[in-house]
């Protein structure tokens, strides 16, 4: 038991002063005539027991009034360590994920949460407060629930790691500070529990639904095209309890093309196609009707006009190789000879091919690195015999590196680097019994360029640094048989493909996504991203022939938008949110050691307030000094001397 007015307590020494009083009490007997002398002293004996008896009593209500008086004055009160620290830090994390649209007992998890925090936060205190994709520090109450029912769903899902990282950051350094990090979300994670910090009580809420169902389009791509259709197929997965058969509606420009049922009978993953009509745009929307969680029910996509990349080889050995790569409808390709070259054609290409010429005079390494400097990309490929000093001036303005001595050693290309850019989606897994090709001589080199295909010994025979690639060895025919290997096709092809990485079919919210758009524009000119509704400038880099865009968490919204310069429409795209959401797996919170859990927010408050109350008792003993003074009276009304 603790006291507000400990000081009241030195009061405590004036109950000497009744006790005192009676036991140095003065007061004489009066003198009784009796005639009968025997029965006189047997009165008097019985007459001094009872007034013994009832200084006693009285002495005892008295003091125990007294002391309940006093007691009361200085308010006793009992309160647990976190209720008597003033200096109280709350942090509150709201997990406005998109799978907190699942459905609880009592509507959509987030919305219950939001309206409970709203009926059960009620104080003075300041608090701060975070979802995934907003934070507010050290606010009042009563700014947090005008705010907290419009907190709307987000694509963003912090782990845990980033929770506790961010939640630090909100908190003072004070060491002295009770601190409260309350943790609001259905724990959809992957990853392990991070450790505590002890400084700080986590308290979790766990909000669950009450079933784990859910349909959802996963993804979608171009399976074939020809010259009048192409066919799209659509990946559609389900989890839990669903109807066999759902129809899945496509739609251009919100106009229905098209209808199609997804049979669920025997699988839990079903692929459908369907079959567009090659148009000038196609702004599609894919959607299915499923209650559960809403966020992954459309997929948009956008089919433009295809755009040629422009790809120039200037040539002192075969060409056939490179013409059967690029001389079709994907490409604008040339091929000109080094002794008659046409420099003015280099500033409007997207990838150059330098095949084997011996010497490169230095016009052209002029010419290819202004080309270079203007965004475009460049294919080095030496000859036997080169010019080193020629080659190496070139390189160093590329940043390539440089090429030394000539090596004539046979040697196996074994290594490929599967997590490079070039062969992403090239492979469905790493192979280990490829009929590797070979080079009978190589060039010793020193550079820092990634090695995106090397030798048995590890060395590189194809290295990258920005847009730039080089081969440390011919490839003619007579050197290597590297034209013959499948690998030639995809690391050319993704080679003109990366030079001018054109817009794909969707890009993901919250990812970093990068692309071209081939047009030219002045300085003051910049150009925006575009829906119904909002305008976006991203972040973009002005090239010679194109400018490249780069977009990470904006546009925020799902949906079809416009590449527009002023009000001239340059092109479509689309964005789509995150499907990592769509299963509804769960981490199992017995496996976090220190934090409290509790079912609800209710709940979570309620432990809160009891956590906190102080319990005062000075009216109980007001009561019982009036209980004690009332004793008092009776024992001196009707107990009898």
């Amino acid at each position: 038991m603790q006291f507000k007015h400990p000081e009241l307590l030195y009061a405590l020494f004036l109950l000497l002063i009744p006790i005192l009083i009676h036991l140095f009490q003065l007061r004489r007997f009066q003198k009784v005539d009796f005639t009968n002398v025997a029965f006189l002293k047997k009165v008097t004996i019985q007459t001094r027991k009872s007034s013994q008896l009832k200084k006693w009593l009285t002495l005892l209500a008295r003091l125990l009034a007294l002391t309940c008086l006093i007691l009361a004055f200085a308010q006793p009160f009992t309160a647990s360590k976190t209720a008597m620290n003033s200096e109280k830090e709350v942090v509150i994390y709201i997990d406005n994920s998109f799978s907190m649209q699942a459905k609880g007992a009592n509507g959509p998890l987030l919305q219950r949460a939001l309206q409970q925090l709203y009926e059960e936060v009620d104080g003075q205190e300041k608090l701060s407060w975070f979802t995934n994709n907003s934070t507010k520090k050290n606010v009042p109450q009563t700014e947090f629930k005008n705010e907290v029912l419009s907190i709307g769903y987000a694509q963003k899902q912090l782990s845990l790691e980033d929770i506790l990282l961010k939640a630090n950051q909100l908190f003072s350094n004070s060491k002295s500070a009770n601190k409260r990090l309350i943790l609001i979300s259905d724990f959809q994670q992957k990853d392990g529990f991070p450790t505590l910090n002890n400084n700080i009580g986590v308290d979790v809420v766990e909000m669950k639904p009450v079933n784990y169902n859910n349909i959802a389009i996963d993804s979608a791509y171009i399976a074939a095209k020809n010259g009048t259709t192409t066919q799209l197929k659509v990946i559609i997965n389900k989890q839990g309890e669903v109807p066999e058969s759902i129809p899945i509606s496509l739609n251009n420009d919100g106009k229905l093309i098209a209808k199609s049922a997804v049979d669920f009978s025997e699988s839990s993953k079903n692929t459908i196609s369907f079959d567009i009509e090659n148009t000038t745009a196609f702004k599609g929307e894919l959607a299915i009707n499923d209650a559960n969680l809403l966020f992954d029910n459309a997929l948009y996509f956008s089919i433009n006009t295809p755009k040629k990349i422009k790809v120039l080889s200037i040539n002192e050995a075969d060409t056939k190789f490179l013409q059967r790569l690029f001389d079709n409808d994907g490409y604008e390709y040339k091929q000109q000879p080094y002794s008659s070259l046409n420099y003015n054609d280099i500033p409007s290409q997207h990838f150059i091919i330098l095949n084997e010429i011996k010497t490169i005079p230095t016009p052209l390494i002029t010419a290819l690195t202004a080309f270079s400097n203007g965004g475009g990309s460049v294919l080095v490929v030496p000859g036997i015999e080169i010019n080193l000093e020629s080659y190496n001036r070139l390189l160093s303005g590329l940043r390539l590196g440089t090429l030394n001595t000539l090596q004539r050693q046979e040697k196996k290309i074994t290594n490929i680097n599967f997590s490079h850019p070039l062969y992403e989606n090239v492979f469905e897994k790493q192979v280990s019994n490829f009929q590797y090709p070979k080079v009978n001589s190589y060039y010793n080199f020193s550079s820092n360029a990634t090695k995106v295909l090397s030798f048995e010994d590890s060395k590189g025979f194809i290295l990258q640094k920005e847009k730039h690639f080089l081969s440390t060895a011919s490839i003619d025919d007579l050197n290597s048989n590297f034209k013959n290997s499948p690998l030639i096709v995809p690391t050319l092809i993704n080679m003109a493909q990366q030079s001018l990485p054109l817009p794909q079919l969707y890009y993901t919210i919250g990812e970093q996504n990068r692309f071209a758009v081939p047009i030219k524009l002045t300085q003051d000119e910049i150009l925006t991203i575009n829906d119904s509704v909002n305008s976006i400038i991203p972040l973009q880099q002005t090239k010679a022939n194109s400018v490249e865009l780069t977009t990470i968490d904006e546009p925020s919204t799902s949906g079809n938008y416009n590449i527009r310069k002023k009000e001239e429409l340059i092109e479509n795209l689309s964005y789509n949110y995150n499907r990592s959401e769509s299963t509804l797996q769960y981490a199992d919170l017995d496996n976090w050691e220190g934090i409290e859990r509790y079912n609800s927010v209710s709940d979570l408050f309620e432990s809160i307030t009891a956590e906190n109350k102080i319990n005062s008792f000075w009216k109980w003993f007001v009561i019982f000094a009036l209980l004690f003074l009332l004793v008092e009276m009776l024992l001196l009304k009707f107990l009898k001397n």
